[in-house]
């Protein structure tokens, strides 16, 4: 199991950047967990690999366990998520030499929803970041666009 703590931040997506260079793989996600519980137990198919994944914590900085798990054992489990799903199309880019970016294009009941998550090596970098011009609003700590959230409730609207 690979366990690791992330720091994160996740904007709205004011315009689409040239992806060109980006790759991109076809994402579906569900939980098994319950909304109201305060760690996430995902099932993620991320092209042909299948992950199992325990997240905990809020905000900027959260704890990530995940393991590969086969397709038999993703395929025996997919149906305890039923009603809290997400799919999705992630594209992976370079902002810069030292950072990347994950844009995901949302499906389904969740189009035209669009986001992007920049993980970082520290809160200093997180809080450094500049900001490219493509980002819309910061929504890092919104609640309703966490996956789980989106998954379960759909999109939130913004305060």
């Amino acid at each position: 199991m690979t366990e690791k703590q992330e720091v994160e931040r996740k904007f709205l997506v004011q315009q689409l950047p040239d992806l060109e260079q980006a790759t991109k793989v076809r994402i579906r996600q569900g939980y098994i967990t319950q909304t109201d519980d305060s760690v996430e137990l995902r099932l993620r198919q991320k092209g042909d690999n299948y992950f199992l994944t325990l997240k905990s914590g809020d905000g900027l900085v959260r704890s990530e366990n995940e393991i590969s798990i086969s397709a038999q054992q993703f395929d025996q489990l997919w149906p305890n998520t039923l009603g809290q799903r997400i799919e999705k199309v992630r594209w992976k880019g370079q902002i810069s030499e030292q950072l990347q970016f994950e844009l995901d294009v949302f499906e389904g009941s969740l189009a035209p929803l669009q986001l992007v998550e920049v993980e970082f090596s520290s809160v200093a970098q997180a809080e450094g970041f500049q900001v490219p011009d493509w980002f819309g609003d910061d929504v890092t700590l919104i609640k309703g666009y966490k996956n789980k959230a989106l998954a379960t409730q759909g999109i939130p609207s913004l305060l």
